[in-house]
């Protein structure tokens, strides 16, 4: 008798635990996601090796950044710089400040120098200076971007390839970090800019997978243009926060953003945890001391040499891989320190990409 009343008890049990294996099930794959990102992983190649030192020896490539007033394009460039050294083939930064007149003069100079590369690095969306590009195409000059689209995006029609940057899977691990570290009731305020070409799907992949796990966990979205950062940011924050005193994790989706939401939970008194991405050293700093509490890292150092290398294999007539194959690592307190104290881009991520790279181009 009892166990035909536990079988008659499981039609009405069961919507009452459901909800609750599912989250279950949503907190392990959260947990799960975010510990493949705990760790250093080995170098994989993109691609066939190749002959590079041989395919180079007569080529030049022109790199244009977005800013050089900026650390993370600084840096960037810097590590392609190195990339094209350990080769041996000739790479010229050109030291814009930004702006249109400056993009359009090292267009013009690529060409009247006869560069066989023109590349676009660091967020320098290609459309911007499109009729310019396609110019240089006509004069036979190839095209590239670096660290601009995301993994989901199709490239401009005249860019010839581009080392892609997997921004919606960084979405995801920034949605499965606010839900564990929410203990599974995300309030989540994201702030993004559209006017930033991967933002979109950025965005999107964090609002999808943080629904995925919680659909009725409240979410909403500040759009802040890149240029408005330093005024507008504070202020949107402050507003969010009054409006919504339940917010309990902020999720600017680039680190440099953190600077500005800062100060408006200082004037709120509210203590509301912060994660992003990308890896900058002043933000891996105020994950060290507290300020924020993770940033997801990516090695620039690895990232220029998989740039170069998506480069050299467009000159060399070889296929190049969809992204850059950059790892992404999780800095937190727990391990912050080993991106040094200050902390800057290339300590954290070990070197294994420089004997891989070498290997890959047959350097060795």
């Amino acid at each position: 008798m009892k166990n035909s009343n536990a079988i008659w008890l499981l039609p009405l049990l069961l919507p009452l635990l459901l909800p609750t294996l599912a989250q279950a099930d949503a907190m392990s794959d959260a947990q799960d996601l975010i510990a493949q990102h705990r760790i250093i992983p080995d170098f994989v190649p993109q691609g066939e090796p190749f002959d590079a030192r041989a395919c180079m020896a007569d080529k030049k490539v022109f790199s244009i950044p977005v800013t050089m007033t900026v650390p993370f394009a600084v840096a960037l460039e810097d590590a392609m710089s190195r990339a094209a050294a350990d080769v041996g083939f000739e790479y010229t930064v050109w030291e814009t400040q930004g702006g249109m007149d400056s993009y359009i003069q090292g267009v013009d100079q690529a060409v009247t120098q006869g560069y066989d590369l023109i590349d676009l690095a660091g967020g320098l969306n290609p459309e911007v200076i499109g009729p310019q590009l396609m110019q240089a195409k006509d004069a036979g000059a190839m095209i590239t971007t670096t660290h601009l689209y995301d993994e989901t995006q199709e490239q401009a029609d005249f860019v010839d390839a581009s080392a892609k940057v997997p921004f919606s899977s960084v979405g995801k691990v920034l949605a499965a970090w606010a839900y564990v570290q929410t203990e599974g009731a995300p309030n989540v305020l994201i702030i993004g800019s559209d006017d930033v070409l991967p933002s979109l799907p950025f965005v999107e992949s964090i609002q999808t997978q943080l629904t995925e796990y919680c659909p009725d966990c409240a979410q909403q979205y500040l759009n802040v243009p890149l240029a408005e950062w330093g005024t507008r940011i504070q202020s949107g924050v402050q507003s969010a926060l009054l409006a919504n005193p339940d917010i309990n994790y902020i999720i600017p989706i680039y680190d440099s953003m953190t600077q500005f939401v800062t100060p408006a939970l200082r004037i709120a008194g509210a203590d509301v945890p912060m994660a992003s991405f990308n890896g900058t050293p002043f933000v891996l700093d105020m994950v060290r001391e507290g300020t924020v509490e993770m940033d997801i890292g990516e090695s620039l150092g690895w990232a220029g040499y998989a740039a170069v290398d998506a480069q050299m294999r467009v000159l060399c007539g070889l296929p190049v891989p969809e992204d850059l194959g950059v790892p992404l690592v999780i800095f937190d307190k727990s391990n912050v320190e080993t991106t040094g104290i200050p902390a800057n881009f290339d300590d954290g991520y070990g070197d294994a990409h420089i004997a891989g790279f070498r290997a890959l181009w047959m350097l060795e």
